[in-house]
């Protein structure tokens, strides 16, 4: 691709422009390497062993044979919604409130300070993979809770203020217009092809080959065809399943190798990059609709947005999603 050139996204519509002419090499992207020289522990980070006073509680742990924690989860010391609020809309004039209701909990995803998602041992990202479908479930099981998201942000730049490593999940007791935009959209596919829009992507990623960058039996990660930033990746089951929460114990071996394959792949060749990455998933009532398929997305922080992005909403991508998927491919 020499020239510009505009790829729409199949799942939102959206356009994306893809501009070579800006097109940086992947050693020019890179991270700081922040984290190469922390200690094992760390005496004034809250998520470290024997610093529990600092925590408010522990809502769950998975211990290793010895009793001694390996994954924790604790509630958000400072939680973007707390439980307990109603789920009624309130009015002020024409506009519309409702309180704050929801959960915010931060998964501490080893014991040790300095280490690093996608240098983790398998068995490790399996903990963290097995806690994540744990509390999913466990939150699903409240009513009032509507939408669980599961997410990791990594740097500052991808908005993480602790260095220990650590992801989060939040539930909503509503669900915001971009989830349901996204759904909508899988909707208006299913009933003009009646098909998953996301089978058909996966299936058109693994006839083509050129964007996929890792597969197992359970998992393909791939550059989307429309990435809207260098480097994204998803992570997508090949049996179609709306809701993470329906994931197999097989499945979750496949998915922590995935995780792992892609995380290790960035943290080397882009040099530890920042980035968050996302569950995507089913909200409740959703979980067994043929449109909707969940899959794990990676979106690294190597580029910002600028006026143009902000007030058309287009994305520029200087990256080319082929060369991307190469790049991250070759070992």
């Amino acid at each position: 691709m020499k020239k510009s050139e505009l790829r729409q996204n199949k799942v939102t519509k959206q356009w994306v422009i893809y501009s070579p002419a800006r097109r940086k090499r992947p050693h020019d992207f890179g991270g700081a390497g922040k984290w190469h020289s922390l200690p094992e522990r760390d005496d004034s980070c809250p998520f470290c062993p024997g610093n529990d006073a600092a925590l408010p509680s522990v809502i769950w742990e998975l211990a290793d044979g010895e009793g001694q924690w390996q994954v924790r989860v604790v509630p958000n010391k400072f939680p973007a919604l707390t439980p307990g609020g109603e789920l009624s809309r309130s009015q002020e004039g024409l506009y519309l409130t409702m309180q704050g209701h929801g959960r915010h909990e931060v998964v501490i995803e080893s014991p040790l300070h300095n280490r690093q998602t996608g240098m983790m041992p398998l068995k490790e990202i399996e903990r963290v993979v097995e806690t994540y479908h744990k509390r999913y479930i466990d939150l699903m099981a409240e009513e009032e809770n509507m939408m669980i998201t599961i997410f990791r942000n990594h740097g500052a730049r991808a908005g993480t203020s602790l260095m220990h490593p650590h992801s989060q999940i939040i539930a909503t007791g509503m669900v915001p217009h971009h989830v349901r935009w996204r759904e909508e959209e899988a909707q208006h596919y299913f009933d003009e092809w009646g098909r998953c829009v996301y089978c058909d992507i996966l299936a058109q990623e693994q006839k083509e080959g050129a964007r996929i960058v890792y597969e197992n039996k359970s998992f393909t990660a791939f550059v989307p065809f429309a990435a809207e930033v260098p480097f994204e990746v998803w992570i997508m089951p090949a049996s179609h399943a709306a809701d993470f929460g329906s994931i197999s114990d097989i499945e979750k071996e496949d998915f922590s190798a995935a995780l792992q394959q892609i995380l290790r792949r960035l943290h080397l060749k882009l040099d530890d990059p920042d980035y968050n990455y996302i569950i995507n998933t089913s909200v409740r009532y959703r979980s067994g609709e043929p449109q909707i398929h969940w899959y794990l997305q990676i979106r690294p922080r190597l580029m910002t947005a600028a006026g143009f992005e902000i007030g058309s909403g287009i994305s520029i991508n200087p990256s080319i999603p082929e060369e991307d998927a190469e790049f991250l491919r070759d070992e």
